[in-house]
């Protein structure tokens, strides 16, 4: 049974920093892209880092330099450090998991967790 289980989200002032974990279980992680998504009330869920096979990263322009997406192979974790937060970073963070070979069957998502950045 594949399970996504993130964590680590909470409420912080701006300028501040959380890091975010997702512990995947049922899958082979060596061999999955693992991408963190975010989605806030009344907009569409966007890609904000995601990490390949390879170790190779991509991030999206409003966080680079700011955020910073990792792999632990031994703990089967994936992790976003946010650094420097800002107000428009509030949303519900979600981590994917997406097997390269076989994209459209081998998709899985976790159940997301809050990320709340205010005064």
């Amino acid at each position: 049974q594949v399970q996504l289980v993130e964590s680590g989200g909470g409420l912080v002032q701006p300028g501040g920093s959380l890091r975010l974990s997702c512990a995947t279980s049922g899958i082979d992680f060596r061999i999955y892209a693992m991408t963190w998504y975010r989605q806030a009330p009344g907009k569409q869920r966007e890609l904000v880092a995601s990490i390949t096979t390879g170790a190779g990263t991509t991030y999206a322009d409003s966080v680079k330099g700011r955020f910073t997406i990792s792999r632990d192979v031994a703990k089967s974790t994936l992790y976003l450090q946010m650094n420097s937060l800002k107000p428009e970073d509030t949303a519900v963070y979600y981590c994917n998991a997406v097997r390269p070979a076989n994209p459209k069957i081998y998709d899985y998502w976790g159940q997301g967790t809050q990320v709340s950045v205010s005064s």
